[in-house]
């Protein structure tokens, strides 16, 4: 039996490039979701997660974060906090996790450093040492936004350490990801 043959009507190379511009860039619906019991997205930091230090007098506790949908293939996590808005120019690094075991659906309130799951690894952040440190924006500045984002890794355990910087998980994590999901507070004062 004969193969049909289909013929296509031959495009030219600029109308091929908008259309795999336009399926490179589609959104994807994503099914892993990140949340948390101690502040909606899109609401304020309470007071838990403010540091204690550098002027701040909060209970500096990493919050409570739930997680679920993650992709098939997923083996580990990757969490960090960031604050886009801090004046230094490249923004701030408030906590970052690795290696967090793929049956892992959630973080409680004060986790780090202590309650972790076995095997996760906190790095430095721009305080200086590994473990969360709270929001402290500067007195009277608008508020500042703190993205939490989780990614789902196709591997056990990424080839970083404690004393890998924000920026380098963040690389590693985008470069691998299968799926990221992001949860995002205000905080001011």
């Amino acid at each position: 039996m004969p193969v049909p043959v289909f013929s296509v009507p031959s495009l030219s190379v600029p109308v091929l490039s908008v259309v795999a511009l336009c399926l490179a860039s589609s959104p994807v619906l994503a099914d892993l979701v990140l949340t948390s019991p101690d502040f909606a997205d899109g609401g304020t930091l309470p007071p838990a997660q403010m540091l204690n230090g550098f002027g701040c007098d909060g209970a500096n506790l990493s919050p409570a974060l739930a997680w679920s949908g993650a992709p098939e293939g997923t083996q580990s996590f990757v969490l960090t906090a960031f604050d886009p808005d801090a004046p230094t120019g490249s923004g701030w690094w408030h906590w970052v996790v690795v290696n967090i075991p793929a049956d892992a659906t959630g973080l409680d309130q004060g986790a780090s450093p202590a309650a972790l799951p076995a095997g996760a690894v906190e790095t430095r952040t721009d305080f200086g040492p590994p473990g969360f440190g709270g929001a402290c924006p500067p007195e009277g500045a608008k508020p500042h936004r703190y993205i939490f984002t989780l990614y789902a890794i196709p591997e056990p355990a990424l080839p970083l350490e404690a004393g890998s910087s924000g920026a380098m998980v963040g690389l590693y994590a985008k470069a691998t990801a299968l799926e990221s999901a992001t949860l995002t507070a205000t905080f001011g004062r």
